[in-house]
């Protein structure tokens, strides 16, 4: 039998989470970056709704309240470096997190924060509904257009994640994803990928 061991304090218990670069807009359409340890879907479509947790006193927190979109950008380990330098500093001072962290922004279609052209998967969210959830608070956001780069998209504009050079955000540390193990059905000897 394994032995289990009392975690008496949990801290981010479900893991993976893919992190992501926010990024929101103030009332004068200057952006801001930031990185988010977990970016997560709720609704996968009719609408497709994506989460993101928030504490209260980032200034993404306060930007995304007042304008309710924001966009969701989700990185390859190209610019793993660039996506943590955004995590460590805060533009409430002003400070241009674009450029220091040397990221291109590109315009929406739909909302006025940019995406990031780096990224290889973006989200334009409109957000629906903030929620108070301890010590965070939960953005829930519709995706209103989703884009991504060409050479990652395949059959049924299905997301080619073999080719996304992801990575995941646990306990403070980054790691790369593993292979592909199978696909959805495998044990019943079906191939689910393409419902």
């Amino acid at each position: 039998m394994t032995e289990k061991t009392r975690i008496d304090v949990p801290f981010r218990p479900v893991f993976p989470s893919p992190a992501g670069l926010i990024v929101s807009a103030d009332e004068n359409k200057k952006p801001n970056i930031m990185t988010a340890g977990e970016v997560f879907n709720i609704g996968l479509k009719n609408p497709c709704i994506i989460g993101i947790a928030l504490r209260k006193a980032t200034y993404t927190h306060g930007l995304i309240s007042r304008t309710r979109e924001f966009t969701v950008n989700l990185p390859s380990r190209a610019i793993l470096e660039k996506m943590d330098l955004v995590g460590t500093v805060s533009g409430r001072d002003g400070r241009d997190k674009f450029a220091e962290a040397g990221l291109t922004p590109i315009p929406s279609v739909t909302v006025i924060p940019p995406i990031i052209e780096e990224c290889p998967v973006n989200l334009e969210c409109k957000c629906l509904s903030i929620t108070e959830v301890g010590d965070h608070d939960l953005f829930l956001g519709e995706v209103l257009y989703m884009r991504a780069d060409a050479d990652k998209v395949g059959e049924r504009q299905r997301l080619l994640i073999d080719k996304m050079d992801s990575f995941l955000y646990a306990e403070w540390e980054y790691y790369e994803i593993g292979k592909k193990l199978g696909n959805f059905g495998f044990s019943r000897g079906k191939d689910g990928r393409l419902r």
